[in-house]
């Protein structure tokens, strides 16, 4: 009998197939990467879930899903969470996936990490069966770590697996899970606070406002939301200044032709990108912005360097350090 083990790498997940590998279960586990994880290795690989697969001695196969899935976050039936994360379509739209996935690997069912009311949007009784319903899997989704407080499932009404073997975790606490990963001598894995950027506070406040002025973005949109300060000028004009050489490196590499580069000259300094259609004084204010974050941010004029992308020469003017109070005027995320 084969199943898949929907993977993300976190403690409930690897328990989830450990229950079920101990009763002889094949299981091949699935993982789904976005461009809103924060636990991969360049976008390609969920190395929590790597490492976890290891352990547990099973194969891994990763699907990355960024583009497709910015559809679910630009319009989510079902809404968001607290901050941006629409919990309930994002589930739908893996399960589905998955679904896919098991059919042609010829397993019959799936199994997931859950824990009844340990997350308050996706993990309640009846989100799950909306979920599974929706996903086109009623009956096929066991959540072992669950599973006695939750309606029998097909795999376990058909006898695939043992019932009696499953578990009845429920709520927020994580002390069953801990327990039950000491008894398997598991000691290593990651906090339980998620790996979804749309789930943190900071960058959902980014993710609205770019939702907001550019409703078609990209995931070149994405990717720079996760370096740097954010500085909102108009509605069609954004500052991107970074705060470290990493950072400055990716604001390099996602650059596109339209936009500008600004750099102090003659001290450390950052790199800042400016996108948009540039009205009178963007460049002059971005400038004073990036010179605020200098190491010339003491003296009264500093020279910036500002070349447009899709052009050879660089341009050269004078900045003032803008105040902190016009900065937090400004500023997007902080």
């Amino acid at each position: 009998m084969k199943a898949i083990a929907l993977m993300s790498g976190g403690l409930d997940s690897t328990l989830a197939a450990r229950v079920i590998l101990e009763q002889g279960i094949e299981l091949k586990a699935l993982n789904f990467i976005t461009v809103f994880c924060t636990c991969t290795n360049r976008g390609e690989t969920c190395l929590a879930s790597q490492k976890a697969v290891e352990n547990l001695g099973i194969s891994l196969k990763i699907f990355n899903v960024s583009e497709e899935y910015l559809g679910v976050v630009k319009h989510p039936t079902h809404g968001y969470g607290r901050n941006l994360n629409p919990c309930i379509d994002c589930r739908i739209f893996m399960l589905k996936k998955a679904k896919k996935y098991m059919e042609e690997s010829g397993a019959v069912f799936m199994i997931t990490g859950e824990v009844l009311g340990q997350r308050p949007m996706s993990q309640r009784r009846d989100a799950m069966q909306l979920i599974e319903k929706e996903a086109g899997l009623g009956g096929l989704v066991l959540r072992p770590l669950s599973a006695k407080v939750l309606p029998i499932t097909i795999p376990e009404r058909e006898g695939w697996v043992d019932r009696e073997k499953m578990l009845k975790f429920q709520g927020r606490s994580r002390k069953p899970q801990i327990e039950l990963a000491n008894h398997y001598g598991i000691h290593d894995y990651p906090c339980p606070a998620g790996g979804c950027l749309l789930t943190d506070p900071g960058f959902a406040k980014r993710m609205k406002d770019l939702m907001v002025y550019v409703p078609n973005f990209s995931l070149n949109d994405i990717h720079l939301l996760k370096v740097g300060r954010h500085f909102r000028f108009s509605d069609g004009v954004k500052l991107i200044v970074g705060r470290n050489e990493e950072e400055n490196q990716k604001i390099k590499t996602y650059s596109l032709e339209k936009d500008f580069l600004l750099k102090v000259s003659g001290f450390p300094g950052p790199l800042s990108l400016l996108r948009g259609k540039l009205g009178e004084g963007d460049i002059e204010k971005a400038a004073a912005i990036t010179s605020h974050y200098s190491k010339g941010k003491d003296l009264k004029k500093i020279e910036v360097t500002c070349q447009n992308i899709d052009e050879d020469h660089h341009r050269s003017l004078f900045a003032s350090p803008l105040s902190r109070g016009e900065i937090e005027r400004l500023m997007i995320n902080e």
